[in-house]
């Protein structure tokens, strides 16, 4: 039979050791340990009591698609994916300062047109609120404010007389009375969230919930809190710059990835409806180490700039600074331009920027930083009106990528005259007129247009 486990409680501080010892480690006290058998409990887990039997369909039905209310503000529907659907919970991160009261504040001066739209802040109190909607020209909107971080309270109020729409700022300002834990805490936010997303979904009304973000960019509070809720938005950009991308990195009721371009200025946050025009420079002549890269951000393409400055070095080991794409990938792009297509460059000072403050993540983009950084190194400028998009392989082959249609009929629009693209399949289809495209096969092919090969 095995021996049965005991403790060591202090008489003291009551802390519980698995060994005697002559000093409790934490109160300090000396030969205050005894020892005492374990309180033998039930594990918490279902009584014997059954519960009801639940019920299993197929997959095959008629569903409709959930109503959907819009803000009015084109950007943020297409994030949203159409409009808010009733009776979910969005959550919007973003750094501080970056914009996220103030689209909010626009939203639901609009959405106030069509509903009763209830905002609620736990950061400011409704005079400071009373000032944002001045200056953003909302004063004469018919939003409801209050300060308030009691969920309690707001759920009572909330439940009493249902609002079309309810903005929570933030939810780590907010705390349930009966946890002991101050508000921003584990505990705290997962039970706060619950309680709101539970009433939102009961009562069918839309609940806006504002994140903070930590030093890493992920929102502040336990990782459960992203799964609770339907869709994840985040607000990015430099608050230098006037440009913010409002990001969507979850939707269950529509697209990933998808982006809203926004513009700040003093009467707030404006849209952004032809953002490739935006992020490309307006040069009255073309000058070396810049490329255009066709990209898709979500369903949308859009047309970027990718400049990139080779610089000879006299340290012994070269600088390398990027701003807005991969770091490690262009050490790889630079080892296979020197590796497979001849050219000697990992001995320079190498610094890229994708313009406008975006930050690229798909592979396509590879074929426009190598052109970017051949235009540098070689002081040779890149075609004018040639746009890039292709991956490149670590043997120098380029690869195709998704969207192909989309990113060159997008050029077409903007008046772009030549595409240099990797090889396709198929033929081009209509939409893309007047647009001379160069198809590569290989990376040393792209080496030739600058007359760098060997």
């Amino acid at each position: 039979m095995a021996k049965a486990k005991t403790q060591f409680i202090c008489q003291e501080c009551n802390a519980v050791h698995n060994k005697w010892n002559g000093k409790c480690d934490t109160c300090g006290a000396w030969n205050t340990l005894v020892e005492q058998a374990p309180v033998e409990a039930t594990p918490k887990g279902l009584s014997a009591s059954k519960g009801r039997k639940i019920q299993f369909v197929g997959l095959e039905g008629e569903e409709k698609s959930p109503p959907r209310r819009l803000t009015n503000i084109g950007e943020l529907d297409r994030v949203l994916g159409g409009g808010l659907v009733a009776g979910s919970a969005i959550l919007v991160g973003g750094d501080p300062g970056i914009g996220k009261s103030t689209i909010l504040m626009q939203a639901a001066a609009r959405l106030s047109e069509g509903g009763r739209v209830a905002y609620i802040s736990g950061e400011e109190s409704v005079e400071q609120l009373r000032l944002r909607a001045s200056r953003l020209g909302l004063d004469k909107s018919g939003v409801q404010l209050a300060a308030a971080s009691n969920v309690r309270d707001i759920i009572t109020t909330l439940e009493a007389d249902p609002p079309a729409v309810a903005i929570i700022d933030s939810i780590q300002t907010m705390f349930v009375d009966n946890i002991e834990s101050a508000p921003g805490s584990v505990s705290q936010v997962r039970t706060s969230a619950q309680e709101l997303i539970k009433l939102s979904k009961r009562r069918g009304f839309p609940v806006i919930l504002v994140g903070h973000v930590t030093k890493d960019g992920q929102i502040a509070g336990p990782r459960v809190l992203e799964h609770m809720v339907d869709t994840v938005l985040y607000f990015e950009g430099d608050r230098s710059h006037q440009f913010r991308i409002l990001r969507a990195v979850k939707n269950r009721f529509g697209a990933t990835d998808e982006i809203g371009v926004f513009e700040m200025s003093d009467c707030g946050l404006s849209e952004v409806t032809n953002p490739s025009a935006l992020f490309l420079s307006d040069r009255e002549q073309e000058v070396s180490g810049s490329a255009v890269f066709a990209g898709m951000e979500g369903t949308r393409p859009m047309l970027l700039e990718v400049e990139a400055l080779v610089s000879p070095s006299t340290l012994a080991t070269p600088r390398r600074a990027v701003v807005g794409w991969d770091s490690s990938r262009l050490a790889m792009i630079m080892a296979v331009i020197e590796t497979r297509c001849g050219v000697a460059i990992g001995t320079n000072d190498v610094y890229l920027n994708v313009a406008g403050g975006m930050r690229v993540n798909e592979p396509a983009c590879d074929l426009a930083v190598a052109a970017a950084l051949l235009s540098s190194l070689s002081g040779i400028s890149v075609p004018e009106g040639s746009m890039f998009y292709g991956e490149v392989g670590l043997s120098g082959e380029i690869r195709a990528v998704s969207h192909a249609e989309g990113r060159l009929k997008e050029a077409a629009k903007l008046g772009f005259k030549r595409a240099i693209i990797p090889k396709r399949r198929g033929k081009a289809k209509s939409g893309t007129e007047g647009l001379n495209i160069n198809e590569l096969g290989h990376l040393a092919e792209l080496a030739l247009m600058f007359d760098t090969e060997g």
